[in-house]
């Protein structure tokens, strides 16, 4: 099982969507949920590369830190998006998307 996770928040004090990867830096998906929840954000989607599809938001190299992939004012906004003829429900911060899971075929 890999650790590199992803996760899409809002933090609604601040109005603001985030698109989070950690490929390192947690050992369980649980514990960067918890990590994002501590700084006042409501998680939105959460899942390893094995449950999601990588669209506009590319995977990043492993490290000790969370990447900020995307942010936006505004909560995160939900889209369809058509890979080789497939179409998927897809989730978008400032212009960036991703599928957060791929068995979510529309």
């Amino acid at each position: 099982m890999t650790n590199y996770f992803r996760i899409t928040a809002y933090n609604p004090k601040e109005n603001l969507s985030v698109i989070m990867d950690s490929n390192g830096m947690f050992d369980k998906l649980w514990q960067f949920s918890s990590f994002m929840v501590s700084k006042g954000f409501k998680i939105i989607e959460v899942g390893n590369d094995e449950k999601f599809l990588y669209a506009t938001v590319k995977r990043t190299e492993p490290s000790d830190k969370c990447i900020l992939r995307a942010y936006a004012k505004g909560e995160p906004l939900y889209t369809s998006l058509s890979v080789q003829g497939t179409v998927y429900k897809a989730i978008s911060v400032q212009n960036r998307c991703y599928i957060p899971d791929k068995s979510d075929i529309l």
